[in-house]
C-alpha cells in the first residue's frame, strides 16, 4: 500500500485525467492534438495545483512505446505524483507489453505504482492517503482489462468489454479489510472500464422521454432531467455505456462492504455524468484532450477533494482549447 501525506491546514485534491491516448507521431509539439493534451493538463494543474494526479487507462496505443515514455516525462514534470491504471487499449498487445510500460514508468521519480498481483492483471494497487498518522481516504487502483468472451442468451459467444474478475473482488475486500484497520472508512475506486452498475444507476437517475443525446452540460445542472431521489446529479450521456454485458457483482460486493463512496471510470470519451446511486457516486471522468474521439465541449480532467473526513466533493474543471482547435 503506498502512503501519501496530507498536510493538515488545506484539503488533498486529486486530478484525475482520463484517455489522453495519443500516437507516437502526436506526441510532436507542432502537433495540433499535442498541444490540445498538454495545454490541457497543463492548464488543469495550475487552476488548482493537486496533490495527486491519477490516469483512468487508455494512456496510449499499445505498442507506442514513444507515447508512453513522452506522457510520463511530461508527468513527471510538474513534480506531483501521479498515478496510473490500464485501460483496454493499453492492454490490447498483452501482458508482457504491458509489464514493460509499467517498468519503465516506474523510473520515473514520481511515478506512485505497484505492479500487484499479475494473475489480476497489472496495477492493482492502493494509494493511502493519511493525516497525522490516520489513513482518511483509501484510493483502489484496478486494472479492468481488454475483452472477455460473453455467451449470450441463443448460446452464442461473443467478445465484449471486459469485466473485474472473481479474484480482483476478493484482493478488493482484502484491501478494504486494511483500510478498516487502519482506522478509514471511506475509499475510492478507479479504473477504466465502467462496472455494469453505471447502467443501472443511468436508469435509475435519467427521466423518460428525454432525448440525452440533445443534452447539455447546463442543462444537466437545472435537475429537471434527473428523477426525484437523484436531483444532485449532472453531466451528460452522449453514447452508450461500454462496461460488460451482465452483472459481474463488483458493486453487490461494494455496497456490502460500505467503503467505497466514489468509483471513477474513463473508457466512453463523451460520457461525463456523476450519480449518487445507492449511496455511490459513479463518476464518469471528463476527458481529457483529442486523443481517439473527443467532444472539445467535454474537455478537461475531475476533481476530487480529500478532506479529515475522506472524499467529500467531486467536480469537473473543463478546459478551453478551441483557439488551438482553429489555429
Amino acid at each position: 500500500m503506498i502512503t501519501l501525506k496530507k498536510s493538515p491546514d488545506r484539503d488533498f485534491l486529486v486530478l484525475n485525467l482520463t484517455d489522453p491516448q495519443l500516437g507516437n507521431d502526436e506526441w510532436d509539439e507542432n502537433h495540433k492534438n499535442y498541444k490540445i493534451l498538454t495545454t490541457t493538463i497543463r492548464t488543469l494543474i495550475e487552476r488548482e495545483r493537486p496533490d495527486l494526479i491519477t490516469v483512468s487507462g487508455d494512456l496510449a496505443w499499445a505498442g507506442c512505446t514513444k507515447a508512453y515514455t513522452m506522457l510520463a516525462d511530461f508527468l513527471d514534470s510538474f513534480g506531483i505524483p501521479w498515478a496510473p491504471v490500464w485501460g483496454n487499449h493499453d492492454n490490447q498487445n498483452g501482458p508482457e507489453e504491458v509489464d514493460a510500460v509499467a517498468d519503465m514508468f516506474l523510473t520515473h521519480e514520481y511515478c506512485v505504482y505497484e505492479k500487484g498481483n499479475p494473475a489480476l492483471g497489472n496495477g492493482n494497487y492502493v494509494i493511502a492517503v493519511e493525516e497525522d498518522g490516520k489513513t482518511v481516504e483509501g484510493i483502489i487502483m484496478m486494472d479492468s482489462h481488454d475483452r472477455m468472451p460473453y455467451t449470450k442468451e441463443d448460446g452464442t459467444e461473443s467478445n465484449e468489454w471486459a469485466k473485474l474478475i472473481p479474484e480482483q473482488l476478493v484482493w478488493y475486500r482484502e484491501q478494504i479489510a486494511e483500510l478498516e484497520a487502519r482506522g478509514c472508512h471511506d475509499s475510492t475506486m478507479i479504473m477504466h472500464i465502467p462496472i455494469y452498475a453505471y447502467r443501472d444507476a443511468w436508469t435509475a437517475a435519467f427521466k423518460e422521454g428525454i432525448d440525452s443525446s440533445k443534452l447539455t452540460v447546463a442543462d444537466s445542472l437545472t435537475g429537471d432531467c434527473w428523477n426525484d431521489g437523484y436531483k444532485d446529479s449532472f453531466g451528460v450521456k452522449y453514447e452508450g455505456i461500454c462496461s460488460y454485458p451482465a452483472d459481474e457483482g463488483a458493486f453487490d460486493v461494494m455496497l456490502e462492504l460500505g467503503s467505497t463512496k466514489h468509483l471513477l471510470c474513463g473508457h466512453d470519451h463523451v460520457n461525463n455524468y456523476v450519480i449518487n446511486y445507492k449511496g455511490v457516486k459513479f463518476v464518469y471522468s471528463l476527458k481529457t484532450g483529442a486523443g481517439c474521439y473527443w467532444t472539445p465541449t467535454l474537455n478537461g480532467g475531475t476533481y476530487l477533494r480529500v478532506t479529515k473526513d475522506g472524499v467529500t466533493d467531486v467536480w469537473h474543471e473543463y478546459v478551453d482549447v478551441s483557439g488551438i482547435i482553429t489555429e
